[in-house]
């Protein structure tokens, strides 16, 4: 029988909905990794609702984490920007406040974000970048310097690397970007022996990333020994909305037998599944807002847990798959990952 584990939900959502948090782009340009440099203990309270729960993984709040975000965050202690040699501290403090804030059998793991979500405004859900970062080498080379932070931070403090369990590069948008981290981490001492996983998304009505690629590209470029020297711990995805996951997972365990057939892996990764928590409504990248669709939001829905928990247990029913971690994203409460924990458990007693 497939494991199944509980990760957490939407960091930047509950800040906000939850702990009056206010986020914008050029205020708080590293979102929920603002709150490293800012407010430590109202980070902390936010993750210890989803310690609470309690969850199996916990994500770091380092998502948004890049060199020119930290350079763009004003505080009084560095009025012209955070210098990239403060960062690996920063994210150490990201480390002990995910331990802190976990439960005591958890793992916490390193929250790592696209170049998109870096961009001012954001463009994972487009994967729309700027020339300079608009092939596979030129993110590349992004991401091993970002990374090589991480690796810092890890290398620094005598205890991270125990308390790191995974490395989550998530919300990918492009196959090519896929590609670009997986040879980056590979490349990073203090992380490229971390277990990882690589999750994509899915954005508005196609089945397709959002630079146009087929499930099958994006799968692959996870996972063919071929892209990077590293093979990831899991796959999945992230960031998309609940009525495509079925048809999506089914098109991913189906392109994994093939790779498993052709003899380029010998076995299945785990899934890593955390889709929106939302009831149908849609981030505006121009407004920084949540909004509801123009024909509104549905009545007696299905409660988001129970859609999820029902995706899980048809997913693991077709027995392929070793592990499932799953949680939310976008809008999922620690109330919401505390009733998906509740139905998957009574599901399964």
């Amino acid at each position: 029988m497939t494991r199944i584990k509980i990760l957490d939900g939407g960091l930047g959502t509950s800040l906000e909905t939850d702990f009056g948090v206010k986020f914008s782009s050029h205020a708080t340009p590293l979102w929920s990794s603002h709150l490293l440099v800012s407010d430590n203990e109202t980070l902390l309270r936010c993750q210890s609702s989803f310690g609470r729960v309690p969850v199996d993984v916990l994500l770091t709040a380092t998502y948004q984490v890049s060199i020119q975000g930290f350079a763009d965050t004003r505080t009084e202690q560095n009025p012209e920007g955070v210098p990239r040699a403060a960062i690996p501290g920063y994210i150490a403090t990201a480390i002990s406040i995910a331990e802190r804030a976990k439960a005591e059998h958890a793992q916490v793991a390193l929250s790592v974000g696209p170049y998109g979500a870096c961009m001012i405004p954001s463009q994972e859900y487009s994967g729309r970048y700027d020339a300079a970062h608009d092939s596979g080498e030129a993110l590349e080379a992004w991401h091993r310097e970002r990374l090589g932070l991480f690796g810092e931070a890890v290398r620094g403090a005598a205890s991270s690397s125990s308390r790191i369990g995974f490395v989550a590069l998530e919300t990918l948008p492009r196959v090519d970007e896929i590609a670009a981290v997986r040879r980056a981490i590979a490349s990073v001492d203090g992380l490229r022996d971390v277990p990882y996983w690589v999750s994509a998304l899915f954005p508005g009505d196609a089945e397709t990333l959002p630079d146009g690629s087929s499930v099958e590209a994006a799968v692959r470029a996870m996972l063919d020994p071929g892209v990077g020297p590293v093979r990831p711990w899991g796959v999945g995805i992230n960031c998309t909305k609940m009525w495509k996951l079925d048809s999506l997972l089914r098109k991913y365990e189906g392109t994994i037998a093939k790779i498993v057939e052709e003899g380029l892996i010998d076995e299945w990764p785990a899934l890593v599944l955390y889709p929106d928590g939302t009831n149908g409504e849609v981030y505006n990248t121009e407004t920084q807002k949540w909004e509801a669709p123009v024909d509104g939001l549905g009545e007696n829905q299905v409660p988001w847990e129970t859609q999820l928990a029902d995706v899980v247990r048809q997913t693991q029913r077709r027995g392929s798959w070793p592990e499932i971690l799953v949680g939310g994203c976008c809008m999922a409460s620690h109330k919401s990952i505390a009733n998906l924990r509740a139905t998957l458990l009574t599901e399964s007693s």
